[in-house]
């Protein structure tokens, strides 16, 4: 049986028409296939290969790593070294109140423990999160996602989430004295690359200051100088009171995390001790790969480089069919005139080798997320192959 086969008859399936690239190595912004096609990766593994694929400082941290050991203990027992390290240097980039990380494998359970640790720290329940938002699958992070066709085959979900309108400074006093947090994008991914407005989202820290509740950023997708700062939230000027982080954080190694204050984390160590837990959690070969994808970050331009590739994203990609670039950094949406155009346009690119965001849940929005590394002219010469699609298609 070859791979394909065994691919389609015994790897679970999460559509009916995967995109099927038969993936044989990859590197920089480039995935290349078995049948010795190279493919631009434009959307960095849905915001993961900021640094591309296999960045050398990343694959050193990895080799090093797994010559002293893997999986010793689960999470929060013994010491390790790259746990312990990464933590300093992520933490020395917060704010002085985001002093302590928990790690954990993912997005969605950093999302999870978050939800977990402000029930504790209010000893409340109730949730607000917004119409639009996405924080991942599992039930906890599913249930505060504002998209009925994500939710709508598992309910019932957990009780006591409100739902409001982002942006909207009407329905903001659904954040009372019951609510334990409100969770949020600083910029909404799945719901269409809709940034936040600065004055609404201060006026939602100053709703959860008034009524005692935490607030809860999902950086998931934004973080990591996706959107031109560090972290979203430096740009806007609103600190959260617990951080959550994944994707980007380690060049392409699984981990993730939500980031509180000491204070708030005491919740964690009693009533019962080890009341939330993980195996895998913190793992050393990840958080060595992260603390080197951290450092590069630092070292280079990357805030300017994103906001440089905005800005010629949006200079490049005016056509009439083009309806809206809308985002922040390297974080972008192409919004297309209609269906029909946005789905030959993702397949035309696709053949000639760009591989393109497209779901069946934005039907005419082209989730744009270029690797931070890709060069200038390889950069160009993607754009103007997707205008010459989006004009040969309209």
């Amino acid at each position: 049986m070859d791979i394909e086969e065994s691919f389609y008859r015994h790897v679970a399936q999460t559509s009916d028409h995967p995109m099927g690239l038969v993936v044989d190595r990859a590197e920089g912004p480039f995935i290349y296939t078995q049948d010795g096609k190279r493919y631009v990766d434009f959307i960095s593994g849905i915001a993961v290969s900021s640094l591309g694929h296999r960045h050398p400082a990343v694959i050193k941290a990895v080799q090093r790593q797994l010559d002293k050991h893997l999986h010793v203990m689960v999470y929060g027992e013994f010491i390790q070294e790259p746990q312990s390290r990464y933590a300093e240097l992520l933490t020395s980039q917060l704010p002085p109140q985001l002093d302590r990380v928990y790690f954990v494998n993912s997005g969605t359970e950093a999302n999870e423990g978050a939800l977990k640790l402000a029930k504790k720290h209010t000893g409340r329940h109730k949730f607000v999160a917004f119409n639009h938002g996405y924080h991942g699958d599992t039930h906890g992070s599913l249930s505060v996602t504002g998209r009925d066709v994500y939710r709508d085959p598992y309910l019932p979900l957990l009780p006591n989430v409100e739902f409001a309108e982002f942006n909207d400074m009407n329905g903001l006093e659904i954040i009372d004295e019951d609510t334990a947090a409100v969770i949020m994008e600083p910029i909404q991914g799945e719901g269409g690359i809709i940034p936040a407005q600065k004055k609404w989202l201060r006026e939602v820290r100053k709703r959860c200051d008034e009524a005692g509740a935490l607030l809860i950023f999902d950086e998931i997708q934004t973080g990591f100088f996706r959107t031109g700062s560090l972290f979203a939230f430096q740009y806007y000027g609103v600190t959260p009171d617990i951080l959550c982080l994944a994707k980007a954080m380690a060049g392409g190694m699984p981990i993730g995390a939500f980031v509180s204050s000491s204070e708030i984390f005491e919740g964690f160590k009693h009533d019962p001790p080890l009341n939330h837990v993980t195996t895998f959690g913190g793992h050393p070969v990840s958080c060595a790969a992260a603390y080197a994808t951290l450092s590069e970050l630092l070292n280079g331009d990357f805030a300017d480089r994103a906001l440089h590739i905005e800005q010629k994203v949006k200079s490049v990609l005016e056509h009439d069919s083009i309806v809206e670039v809308r985002g922040r950094g390297a974080m972008l949406g192409m919004e297309l005139a209609d269906e029909e155009l946005t789905q030959q346009v993702v397949e035309e690119c696709f053949d000639k080798g760009i591989i393109l965001g497209w779901t069946l849940h934005s039907n005419t929005l082209v989730r744009l997320a270029p690797p931070l590394i890709i060069e200038e002219r390889l950069l160009e010469e993607t754009l103007e192959s997707i205008l010459t699609s989006v004009s040969r298609n309209s």
